[in-house]
């Protein structure tokens, strides 16, 4: 098992010990924020001192100076909002969270971003080119790592990067499959980073599951044990109202959605939340077109994508088909939900490159009947039998 993985697990854990040193002088009583791996600013009665420079390890200078002139050219809203990728400071080193969505008045749920690509994990999803710009030091999302966080003053936030909805959506489900404790046919191997599907529509990028003697355990912990300090930091409102610091504050991994596999699709695409319906749609349209893509590149895309270990097949027969369905232009995800329920029809796959979803229906001939006459319905008919 390869245990040599960059930057080390000392430099990281001696960086986090060293972060006080980063804080900007209080005494100013002006909030600063430094781009990650940059000096802080002194006072004149102050000595210098040298922020730990583990971020400018990870790529070469001149290439993060290119991605960061990026992120500075793209200038971001202040706003928070679900997908954006936020700096904040505390106990003074620059920490980065994925924001994911507000869950009670200003509180917001994340995860942690850090930049070591190395150390990633199965439940980890690395940003990819499509990506960009965002800021390189926070390109590793750790949807292991939940905490919850509140704007405020003393977290100098800064918005240096911003997901979209399909990526979002991905996200959702790499942490979907961490909280069910999802046993991944992949062999550990720390430092290898390769495409894997999640959710059976998702293609992203992440590392290996944990094995004996894994040293990404440590690390792991390191950030854990950060996420849990971030999240549990007292707030400027939480100082002003002690009463409200009484609220339950810990993240908690989303409950299981209702509905099976059409029910994870509308949570990943925040049907139940944030999103609007239409931008929902969109969102989905475009997954369809990653299914048509993934299933058209080839061995090129193959030779990087894990091998599977060999398991023993699952002895619970699967729903089969018996109906498909495809949808109009324009209809919402909350829609088509509610003429399903009706008809009490499970979607057991798709959709298909051409926007086809297989259906299992316990009364096909009936649900067939109420297909052909919604209007939200562009065709609809018996599924095909496979060879």
């Amino acid at each position: 098992m390869n245990t040599e993985l960059w930057p080390p697990l000392s430099v990281i854990r001696n960086a986090f010990e060293t972060g006080s040193a980063a804080v900007p002088d209080a005494g100013a009583g002006v909030a600063t924020v430094a781009m990650p791996g940059a000096a802080p600013q002194t006072t004149s009665h102050a000595a210098p001192v040298p922020t730990p420079a583990l971020h400018d390890l990870l790529l070469p200078l001149t290439e993060l100076a290119r991605r960061r002139e990026a992120v500075a050219q793209r200038a971001f809203p202040a706003r928070w909002a679900p997908g954006r990728l936020v700096s904040v400071v505390h106990e003074g080193r620059l920490l980065g969270v994925l924001l994911d969505r507000c869950i009670q008045g200003d509180l917001w749920q994340g995860w942690m971003a850090a930049g070591e690509a190395d150390w990633a994990g199965a439940f980890d999803v690395l940003l990819e080119p499509d990506d960009e710009p965002f800021e390189p030091a926070f390109g590793l999302i750790q949807a292991w790592n939940v905490l919850t966080l509140e704007p405020s003053p003393q977290l100098c936030a800064r918005v240096l990067g911003e997901v979209s909805a399909t990526r979002l959506a991905a996200i959702r489900a790499v942490h979907d499959e961490w909280a069910a404790q999802k046993v991944l046919s992949i062999a550990p191997a720390p430092g290898r980073i390769a495409l894997r599907t999640v959710g059976g529509v998702f293609s992203v990028l992440s590392g290996t599951p944990l094995g004996a003697q894994d040293p990404r355990a440590d690390y792991q912990a390191l950030y854990r044990t950060v996420g849990l300090q971030l999240g549990s930091a007292p707030t400027q409102s939480a100082k002003a109202a002690p009463a409200a610091s009484a609220s339950p504050r810990a993240a908690r991994p989303q409950a299981r959605p209702e509905g099976g596999w059409w029910g994870s699709i509308r949570r990943w695409f925040g049907a139940d939340g944030w999103m609007r319906p239409a931008f929902a749609v969109l969102a989905l349209c475009v997954v369809v077109q990653n299914v048509g893509l993934l299933g058209g590149r080839g061995s090129q895309e193959d030779d990087v994508r894990f091998r599977n270990v060999p398991t023993a097949p699952d002895a619970r027969a699967a729903a089969q088909p018996n109906l498909v369905v495809r949808w109009k232009d324009g209809v919402r995800i909350d829609e088509a939900d509610r003429l399903l329920r009706t008809m009490s029809a499970e979607v057991v796959g798709g959709p298909g490159t051409n926007g086809v979803w297989r259906l299992h229906v316990d009364d096909p001939v009936g649900g067939l009947s109420l297909l052909a006459a919604s209007p939200l319905v562009e065709s609809a008919g018996p599924a095909p039998e496979r060879p």
